[in-house]
């Protein structure tokens, strides 16, 4: 984790390819920046190629999730107040 303060954080992720994130809520909106590779995102049943320099928004309490399709790291920025 870079940044963690009580209005938000800052983390890096790096992922294999086939990697992710499970599907899951945040009670806060988190902003995901890819900064090398590509996955595959899942936001509310909808599904979305990503990669390198794209950033999208998970809203908070909407299921998310995240797949590694190469080797991936992105960053997320938690947004609590």
């Amino acid at each position: 984790m870079i940044v963690n303060r009580k209005a938000g954080s800052i983390t890096l992720f790096s992922f294999d390819e086939d990697e992710g994130l499970s599907e899951h809520t945040a009670p806060f909106d988190a902003v995901v920046t890819i900064l090398d590779g590509e996955c595959e995102v899942w936001v509310a049943g909808e599904t979305s190629l990503m990669k390198e320099g794209e950033t999208i928004i998970f809203p908070a309490n909407i299921p998310h999730a995240l797949s590694a399709i190469t080797r991936f790291k992105m960053m997320l920025v938690m947004i609590r107040e």
